[in-house]
């Protein structure tokens, strides 16, 4: 850590201890510190403010990143990049989401239920599940989209998504529960429902 002053201000959660000079070790070195430190003095309403704030700021970079390919080297180009990015973070996005919820490997179209609004992209957009009367499929509609919305106030043409998104929910049910099938209803540019941002249908095979 190196010593920065005569006294080394050592922060644990909400305690700050002042420690004199050459007698104090790096905050990572004390057991009790987490990545989550802080968290503890947020109210509930805070944290959920904040979750929101981080699954919006989440959104943010990655469209910040891909706008700048976009410039620099076109639409194509910069799908080609987007597609392998989202192709690697599903599947991680699932398994931590399936350990927080403890879902098991065959947790069906209920476990997808629960995991599907807790994914960062759900976080930051307004969305709905609506589940066939048979039971045998549900849909996830994202009916208000930060990425589209962002773009239509900048002039820009609509992010033609639904490459990404075949990816993206196929890879992120895949890795709940491989029989989970997940199938594009409306997406741009191939807009079959004009009361949302996209659909994707799911339902079981196997």
């Amino acid at each position: 850590c190196g010593q920065f002053s005569q006294f080394a201000r050592v922060v644990r959660g909400n305690t700050m201890t002042v420690m004199p000079r050459g007698s104090y070790t790096c905050i990572n070195d004390f057991e009790e510190a987490t990545m989550a430190q802080g968290l503890d003095a947020l109210t509930r309403e805070e944290l959920v403010g904040l979750l929101e704030i981080t699954a919006k700021d989440l959104i943010g970079l990655d469209g910040t990143w891909f706008q700048s390919l976009e410039r620099e080297q076109g639409m194509d180009t910069a799908m080609e990049h987007d597609r392998a990015a989202w192709r690697r973070f599903v599947p991680s996005e699932a398994r931590r989401l399936k350990k927080l919820l403890d879902l098991s490997d065959r947790c069906g179209l209920e476990g997808l239920a629960e995991a599907l609004p807790l994914r960062c992209t759900s976080l930051a957009n307004e969305w709905e599940i609506l589940w066939e009367e048979d039971g045998a499929a549900l849909v996830f509609r994202i009916t208000d989209c930060r990425v589209q919305n962002a773009r239509a106030r900048k002039g820009m043409e609509f992010h033609p998504c639904k490459s990404v998104g075949e990816l993206e929910y196929a890879g992120f049910a895949a890795a709940l529960d491989d029989c989970i099938h997940c199938e594009c209803v409306s997406c741009f540019p191939d807009i079959t429902d004009e009361t949302c941002n996209c659909a994707w249908r799911f339902r079981m095979e196997g």
